[in-house]
C-alpha cells in the first residue's frame, strides 16, 4: 500500500505511511491503515482524501534545462535539475538521462525507468541528439564536410555528425547532430576546426523534440504519443505507460 501512495507523487514512503495510518486511504471504498496491505495495481480503486490515486511504475519528464544547473541528482555545491521539479515529483526517485554541460540548455529527459535510460545513452543504440549552436566565427561548407567525415580529436574521433547551417557570418546560427554524448563534445568538435560555440541549446534527443512552450527552468510528462515514439528504444518491449 505505501509503495503504490508513493509511485503516485503524493508523497515520500514516510509520509504515506502517516497518511495511511490516519485512516484517510481507502481501497474498493474500504479505509485501510494497514500500509503493507498487497493490492492490484491494475484493478484497484484507491482513494486519498477523497482523491482517486493513479499508479504509474515508471514516470517521464520533459525538462528544458537553464544554464547553471547540471545534471545530477544531488549536489553540494551546485543546484541540480532535481531541484527545479514540482513537489509531486520531489518524492520520485528520478534521475536524467545522460547530461547537459552546465552551461547548456535546453531538452533533458528525467525518469525512474532504470532499463530505457541505459538504452538510450548504450553507446550502440548511436541515439541522435540535436543541438542548436550560436557559433564565433563563419560555418562553411568545408565545416559541414569535416562534421560529416568525423572530426579528429585528441581522444578519439567521432562519428560522422550532420552540421546544417541556418544563418552564416561573424556570428553563425547552425543545427548540429551528434550520435555520441562524450564530454563537452560539440564544443570540442566546432573548437578543432576554428570555431568557438557561444551558446548551446539541444532541441532534440532520439524521437523527443523539445517542446517551445516549456519555459527554461519548466517541466511536464511525456505525452502518450511521445511514449510510442520512445517505445523503440526500449529493448524488452514493455509498455512505458502505466508499467
Amino acid at each position: 500500500m505505501d509503495k503504490f501512495v508513493a509511485k503516485t507523487g503524493l508523497g515520500s514512503r514516510t509520509e504515506v505511511r502517516k497518511l495511511i495510518r490516519s485512516g484517510q486511504v481507502t481501497v474498493d471504498g474500504v479505509v485501510i491503515k494497514d500500509r503493507s496491505f498487497t493490492l492490484n495495481s491494475q484493478t484497484a480503486k484507491v482513494m486519498a482524501s477523497g482523491t482517486e490515486l493513479e499508479y504509474r511504475g515508471y514516470h517521464y519528464l520533459m525538462l528544458n534545462k537553464p544554464p547553471g544547473v547540471i545534471s545530477a541528482t544531488e549536489d553540494k555545491l551546485h543546484a541540480t535539475v532535481l531541484e527545479l521539479l514540482p513537489p509531486t515529483y520531489q518524492h520520485l526517485k528520478l534521475f536524467p538521462v545522460g547530461r547537459l554541460d552546465k552551461d547548456t540548455q535546453g531538452l533533458l529527459l528525467l525518469t525512474d525507468d532504470g532499463q530505457l535510460a541505459h538504452n538510450l545513452l548504450a553507446p550502440k543504440k548511436h541515439v541522435p541528439k540535436t543541438y542548436l549552436a550560436l557559433v564565433q566565427g563563419l560555418v562553411d561548407k568545408d565545416n559541414q564536410e569535416a562534421f560529416a567525415k568525423g572530426i579528429p580529436l585528441s581522444d578519439f574521433i567521432t562519428l560522422p555528425a550532420q552540421l546544417e547551417i541556418l544563418e552564416a557570418g561573424p556570428q553563425s546560427q547552425v543545427e548540429v547532430t551528434i550520435c555520441e554524448g562524450k564530454f563537452h563534445q560539440v564544443k570540442r568538435m566546432f573548437h578543432a576546426v576554428g570555431k568557438e560555440v557561444l551558446a548551446l541549446t539541444r532541441i532534440r534527443f532520439g524521437p523527443l523534440s523539445l517542446d517551445a512552450k516549456l519555459a527554461p527552468g519548466d517541466s511536464r510528462e511525456l505525452t502518450p504519443e511521445e511514449l510510442t515514439l520512445l517505445q523503440e528504444w526500449r529493448q524488452d518491449n514493455e509498455p512505458l505507460l502505466h508499467s
